[in-house]
C-alpha cells in the first residue's frame, strides 16, 4: 500500500440500480431467523440452510427510479487535530463501493485531504474497512485514491491503510476464475455471475490492472488499533481462519496465493455473512472475537446501518425518502461500532474519528 497511483480517468456519473433487499440466508443467527417482508429466499436453501452462497444480490441498491443527485456542497474542511507527541488521530472509513465523489467530500470535511485531493493530515492514521468497488460508478478510482493517499500519508508521518472486504474477494475471483464453476455448498456457481449480480461494473473490470490485483490480494483481514478490533464483516467467521490476528491474515493471504477457485469462494462466502452482532447473543459473538484477537470494541463495515436499525427491510419502505444516517451505530451492549452508512442506498458515506 505504499505505491502511489493516480485517480485514474474520470468516468461519467450515471444512475445506479438500487435494490437493497437482503436474502434471508445471509443471516447467521439461524435459518431465516429475521426474514423481512420482501426478502428473497431461494428454493434450494430449504434443503441447504447452512450452505449460504451469494448467488443472489447480497446487498445494495434501492430501486428509486431517479437519477443520482450530485453531491451536496461540502462543509468547510476542518483540519485534522495533531497531537504534540505520539501517533496522530485515528479515523475509519466505511464501505465506499465506488462512490468516489462522496468519499472525497467526506475526507475533505474531516480535514484529511485538501481541495486538490492531496493528503494534508500530517501524522493522522486512516483505516478503510474494505469494499472499494462494485455498485458505484468508479471503484478503480477509489482504489487508486487509497493507494496514492497511502504513499502521501506515509511521507507525512501518518498512514492510510485498508482491510480486505468481501467485494475485494469477489472482484479478485471474477478476474482470476471468471466462469469456472465452484462448489457453492448449495449447487454450482461462478465468481463472474456472483460479481455481476452483486453490482459488478464493467468499467471497473476494464480498468483493473495487475497492480490493483496485487494490492487487493495483500490486504489484511483483521487489525487491532488503539483497542479497536477492525474488521470488514460483522461475522464470527474470522475465527475459522486462526486464533490470532497474524494467523488470520496469513491464512487469508495464503489461500489467495494458492489460487484455488473453491478455496477462494469459501473465503468469500464466509466473509459475506452478516448480522452476527445484531440480535440476541450478538454481544457474546463480539466478545468471542475480542477475547481471541484483543481489543475493547469491534469496528466493522459490511452491513449498512439502515438495515441494522430496521429503517430498510421491505419493498413497502422504499419510497420513504431514503434512510436517515447521522453517524456510526453503536450496538451489542456498546461493543460494536457499525460504519457502513449505506451510501449505495442513498444513505451516507461515513468517515469517523475514534474514539467517538
Amino acid at each position: 500500500m505504499t505505491q502511489g497511483a493516480g485517480l485514474g480517468p474520470e468516468t461519467e456519473r450515471t444512475a445506479t440500480l438500487r435494490d437493497f433487499r437482503v436474502p434471508a440466508y445471509v443471516h447467521e443467527t439461524g435459518p431465516y431467523a429475521d426474514v423481512h417482508p420482501g426478502d428473497v429466499v431461494p428454493a434450494h436453501e430449504a434443503e441447504h440452510p447452512e450452505g449460504y452462497t451469494p448467488t443472489e444480490r447480497d446487498l445494495p441498491v434501492i430501486r428509486r427510479g431517479e437519477a443520482l443527485q450530485p453531491p451536496a456542497d461540502p462543509a468547510p474542511a476542518a483540519p485534522a487535530p495533531q497531537p504534540g507527541d505520539g501517533p496522530g488521530p485515528l479515523f475509519v472509513v466505511g464501505d465506499v463501493h465506488g462512490y468516489i465523489e462522496e468519499l472525497l467530500t467526506a475526507l475533505r470535511t474531516k480535514g484529511l485531504i485538501d481541495e486538490a485531493g492531496q493528503w494534508c493530515a500530517g501524522t493522522a492514521r486512516l483505516w478503510f474497512l474494505g469494499d472499494f468497488t462494485d455498485r458505484g460508478p468508479d471503484g478503480i478510482g477509489v482504489i487508486d485514491l487509497v493507494m496514492r493517499l497511502s504513499a502521501e500519508a506515509a511521507a507525512a508521518g501518518g498512514y492510510c491503510k485498508a482491510l480486505m472486504g468481501n467485494h475485494e474477494l469477489l472482484l479478485l475471483g471474477a478476474k482470476r476464475f471468471g466462469d469456472t464453476p465452484v462448489n457453492s455448498g448449495a449447487g454450482t456457481a461462478t465468481f463472474q455471475a456472483a460479481w455481476l449480480l452483486n453490482g459488478g461494473q464493467k468499467t471497473d473490470m476494464d480498468r483493473l490492472q495487475d497492480h490493483h490485483l496485487q494490492w487487493m490480494a495483500r490486504l489484511d483481514a483483521v487489525e487491532e488499533v488503539d483497542g479497536y478490533l477492525l474488521l470488514h464483516s460483522d461475522t464470527t467467521a474470522y475465527l475459522d481462519y486462526g486464533d490470532s490476528i497474524e494467523a488470520v491474515n496469513d491464512t487469508v493471504r495464503e489461500a489467495l496465493t494458492r489460487n484455488d477457485a473453491d478455496e477462494v469462494w469459501d473465503l468469500f462466502r464466509k466473509f459475506t455473512k452478516r448480522f452476527s452482532f445484531r440480535d440476541e447473543g450478538g454481544a457474546d459473538a463480539v466478545r468471542s472475537l475480542l477475547d481471541t484477537y484483543g481489543g475493547d470494541r469491534v469496528v466493522h463495515g459490511h452491513s449498512p446501518i439502515p438495515y441494522l436499525l430496521g429503517q430498510v427491510g421491505s419493498e413497502e419502505g422504499e419510497d420513504s425518502g431514503g434512510p436517515n444516517v447521522e453517524g456510526p451505530h453503536v450496538y451489542a451492549d456498546g461493543l460494536a461500532i457499525a460504519m457502513d452508512g449505506g451510501v449505495t442506498m442513498a444513505g451516507k458515506l461515513l468517515v469517523q474519528q475514534l474514539p467517538l
